[in-house]
């Protein structure tokens, strides 16, 4: 690995790192300016109907599902490759919790797994997010797990 190749990892550290501090701060315009305009979401594991295509339509997608709620997500673990001059991908560890309003809460969610992503280089010198799945090794709702399924 070349020095150049560590900068650029570290670049999408930081990019995904932005990812968690937007999405949980609720900063949609900012948080969608780290996807490609093109990119593609599927986080249809847990919602059949979870999936979006381009920018535009991921912020509304996740804006609606979370927007309400009180969110903390964690990146651990990152496994990136470059694949070719702007392009990689990578694996991150996730954890995540969200409260959705109420006293007490009406919904409590609280996730592990990977997310799985791909990033390209835009012209401007800017890594993005180009696709992005989420894969779930296990949920709870309200302190029930639901999937895998229990049993």
């Amino acid at each position: 690995m070349t020095p150049e190749d560590c900068v650029e990892i570290e670049a999408i550290k930081q990019l995904k790192a932005r990812y968690f501090r937007f999405l949980d701060q609720k900063r949609w315009e900012e948080w969608g300016q780290l996807f490609s305009e093109d990119a593609e979401l599927d986080t249809t594991q847990e919602a059949p109907d979870a999936r979006a295509s381009g920018r535009d339509a991921i912020v509304a997608l996740v804006s609606g599902a979370v927007g309400q709620a009180v969110t903390v997500h964690h990146g651990h673990m990152p496994e990136i490759e470059l694949l070719a001059e702007g392009r990689a991908r990578g694996t991150w560890a996730m954890e995540d919790h969200l409260e959705f309003p109420g006293d007490p809460p009406t919904l409590v969610i609280h996730g592990r797994g990977h997310y799985h992503e791909e990033y390209e280089k835009g012209s401007d010198g800017v890594w993005r997010i180009r696709s992005l799945t989420l894969r779930r090794l296990w949920v709870q709702h309200n302190g029930r797990r639901t999937f895998p399924a229990p049993g």
